[in-house]
């Protein structure tokens, strides 16, 4: 339905339900044509009653000029736009003080040296450094080498496996100058939920052999230790040492676990790994050896005693009985414990969950950076662009809940022993480097780390925090550059120096 006002239009197209006009009263219906703000009835076309509401007709009025005039202004303007379906631009959200683009892929943030390749379905960002194409490179960016000769001193090439909310960009500084050190290929990569690698949805993910009734969940940790295990052959190697900075060295220590005869050496970097209680070890063995003398003594007097001997005999049905119990309560536990975590689940899912993590990201991931640093000053605008650039990617915040989900629910672990109890099972060489002032791994849990591994190296730099491969390049580089000069029984080569700027 329309009304032609002179070479005006007004056209009546249905809207959402707006607010009802009285019935009692008589409506007139204003709308500003330019500088025509009164009625006149000779210039209409069509006349209509306003006895009845318009609203009550489901029409809403949008004014079409014929002719050419000028723009409207003030609140004429605004409400005419609105009459119109125009809504105002609305101003893009901004988390970590980062423009929330919601780009769908991711490569169109890449750099000009990043690479991605598909494992399991997850396009994984990568970067890979050689030794050779490298050396000029490092010397740009102001490490210099004492002579120009580059053999080749490890067999073996380096994986770096960054920590919880960061990405290959962690190991910028130190990742040309790695290759230059071990005479090897290096190769750095973005876990799923970080950095660059596609956001996938875990639930429909499909597992590695398509069954459709098991999804392999690409946020999980067997899935960074098997994607670890993946560039190994990528590489074209047998054996590779895994450097694991903060939550990377957990992926590098099951990576070893789930196959030792692929890994050469690990470099643990300010390791997020809980150290045993060797206190609580001695107690343990001193309980079991006072234990079994007090049985070996149980045992001689029973042969002499028959009320000895039934008193055994119910001591052991009670202990059935009290076994029995144990797993039924325990059996209780684990129910409780699956009814929690999926309640946990789907909380984090839910729209409350991502509001969460999107909120704490803005509120605390800027100062969480800072303060993995000794001296956060020297946070530069660059460092903190590197950690924040990929909250431009859709789907960031639906990542890092499925991550923190796979982290609570990780059902992989309970089949395996506790991974504080398996540490002196590790054999390959294993060093251990940390900051004296590191506030989010304290480093005297890395040096107690270090004597649960027998034969590793334990390694502290001074005035240095939880990033001593960003915040202390230089010596970080010396201190792997000694371990695998040790280890690998190399010669002395030309070290990398600081140049002077």
């Amino acid at each position: 339905m329309s009304i032609c006002y002179g070479n005006h239009q007004l056209v009546f197209v249905s809207p959402p339900k707006p607010p009802k006009f009285s019935y009692h009263r008589k409506s007139l219906l204003r709308v500003q044509f330019g500088d025509a703000v009164k009625w006149d009835s000779s210039h209409f076309s069509y006349s209509f009653s306003s006895h009845k509401p318009i609203w009550g007709h489901g029409y809403l009025v949008r004014a079409a000029s014929a002719a050419s005039s000028g723009p409207l202004s003030g609140s004429g303007a605004e409400y005419s736009e609105q009459l119109q379906g125009t809504q105002p631009k609305e101003k893009t959200k901004r988390i970590a003080g980062i423009d929330q683009e919601e780009i769908d892929d991711p490569t169109l943030l890449a750099d000009s040296d990043s690479c991605f390749c598909e494992f399991n379905g997850v396009q994984i960002h990568h970067k890979i450094s050689d030794a050779e194409l490298s050396a000029l490179d490092t010397i740009k960016e102001g490490l210099a080498l004492q002579s120009t000769n580059y053999p080749k001193r490890v067999h073996y090439p380096v994986i770096l496996l960054h920590g919880f909310g960061a990405s290959v960009f962690s190991w910028n500084r130190v990742m040309k100058p790695l290759a230059q050190v071990s005479g090897s290929k290096v190769l750095a990569f973005d876990r799923p939920a970080f950095g660059l690698t596609s956001r996938v949805d875990a639930v429909k993910h499909p597992s590695p052999n398509n069954q459709d009734t098991c999804p392999f969940n690409p946020y999980s940790m067997m899935f960074a230790v098997l994607a670890t295990l993946y560039f190994i052959d990528f590489l074209a190697a047998q054996k590779a040492i895994l450097v694991g900075h903060s939550a990377g060295a957990l992926v590098a220590v099951d990576a070893y676990f789930e196959a030792p005869e692929r890994i050469a050496a690990l470099i643990l970097v300010a390791p997020a790994i809980l150290a045993p209680f060797a206190k609580q070890n001695v107690v343990k063995q001193n309980q079991a050896r006072i234990n079994n003398q007090v049985q070996n003594s149980s045992d001689s007097n029973t042969r002499w005693n028959l009320f000895s001997r039934l008193s055994s005999m119910l001591a052991k049905f009670t202990k059935y009985i009290a076994e029995a119990i144990v797993n039924m309560v325990t059996g209780m536990a684990d129910m409780i414990n699956s009814l929690y975590k999926k309640a946990l689940s789907a909380i984090l899912r839910s729209a409350f969950g991502l509001m969460l993590i999107r909120m704490i990201i803005d509120k605390f991931g800027i100062a969480a950076v800072r303060n993995a640093w000794y001296d956060s000053s020297q946070v530069s605008d660059h460092v903190l662009q590197g950690y924040t650039k990929p909250l431009k990617v859709k789907g960031w915040d639906k990542a890092l809940v499925e991550y923190t989900i796979a982290m609570l629910t990780d059902s992989a672990s309970k089949l395996k022993q506790p991974l504080p109890k398996r540490l002196h099972e590790i054999s390959c060489p294993v060093l251990i480097v940390t900051g004296d002032t590191d506030r989010l791994v304290p480093s005297w849990n890395a040096e107690r780390l270090s004597r649960a591994i027998p034969g590793s190296c334990f390694e502290i730099i001074k005035n240095c925090g939880h990033l001593p491969q960003e915040e202390k390049p230089e010596e970080f580089l010396s201190i792997v550059d000694k371990f695998l000069q040790r280890v690998f029984g190399a010669a002395e080569e030309p070290r990398l120096q600081a140049v002077s700027t």
